[in-house]
């Protein structure tokens, strides 16, 4: 193994509780009719594309409609990330400031772009990671940023770390073995290795 690639959210952090009360007032600042998001509904969408966030969220619009809501909440979540940041599974920087000794690091997250940025910029923790990418930057799907990001670092034997089915069929598509944080928001059905909590990575070093 010569990179791990990581997803974002419910993989390295939890933005929900951060990000909600931001949501809402965007959603109720262009529709004043809609009911407030609760923590359950932001959770059923974390690691689903912007098209996908928006049809789950909002059937009952059409499609333009629902991208100007989302691309207006990610927009306010991006900012307040920005000045506060979120919660940080426990004992994150320990374990990334360990990894990167001995595996170069990587973020690929199915977010907008400036949202990596805003991660690294609350927390600091850019310093531990080589690249990353998004679909707000290149408009790709993840397992395709997954990709780009292998060919540009030249990695040969590199994994992806998520916790979502989302995330387990992009590593597939790039062709790299899935491991599964259980901790996070979503389910996977098939992966090569269980994390249970993100300092479990600490026995790979």
């Amino acid at each position: 193994m010569d990179g791990i690639i990581f997803d974002l959210d419910g993989t390295l952090w939890d933005p929900v509780d951060t990000v909600k009360d931001a949501w809402n007032e965007a959603i109720l600042s262009k529709r004043p009719e809609e009911k407030k998001l609760n923590r359950e509904d932001l959770e059923g969408i974390m690691g689903l594309h912007i098209e996908e966030v928006g049809e789950k969220l909002f059937p009952h619009l059409g499609k333009e409609e629902r991208e100007e809501i989302i691309r207006a909440c990610f927009d306010a979540e991006t900012e307040v990330i920005r000045k506060q940041g979120a919660r940080l599974y426990p004992g994150l920087e320990e374990t990334l400031q360990q990894l990167s000794k001995e595996y170069a690091l990587f973020i690929v997250s199915n977010c907008q772009d400036g949202y990596i940025e805003a991660f690294y910029e609350a927390h600091g923790l850019e310093k531990y990671f080589d690249d990353y990418e998004n679909p707000g930057r290149t408009g790709l799907p993840k397992g395709e940023n997954i990709k780009l990001v292998i060919k540009r670092n030249g990695l040969k034997q590199p994994v992806y770390i998520g916790d979502t089915s989302g995330d387990e069929k992009a590593a597939r598509h790039a062709g790299i073995p899935f491991y599964y944080a259980s901790y996070g928001f979503g389910q996977a059905e098939t992966f090569e290795r269980e994390i249970k909590a993100i300092t479990d990575l600490k026995a790979m070093v």
